[in-house]
């Protein structure tokens, strides 16, 4: 199955894009695809404690299970007033 992974701020700059799509196993979670997309990017996956996922526009946690067509976004922490 095919998920698209969005990417901003620190993510958008560190991984070269905007976004990508994904293939993934059927049951994968969030979890599965912050793996996938990290794979070789130490600099990336240590960022995994501060960041957020939403998972077609909602917060979603780690564990959260992916179905064809989502789109996650990967939301660094965020700041400013």
């Amino acid at each position: 199955m095919t998920v698209t992974a969005r990417f901003f701020a620190v993510f958008r700059e560190r991984l070269g894009g905007s976004h990508a799509r994904v293939e993934v196993e059927p049951g994968t979670t969030v979890a599965g695809l912050w793996e996938k997309v990290t794979a070789g990017r130490p600099d990336v996956a240590a960022m995994r404690s501060i960041t957020r996922f939403a998972v077609n526009g909602s917060y979603a946690e780690f564990h959260a299970e992916l179905h064809d067509g989502d789109e996650v976004a990967f939301l660094p922490p965020m700041s400013g007033g």
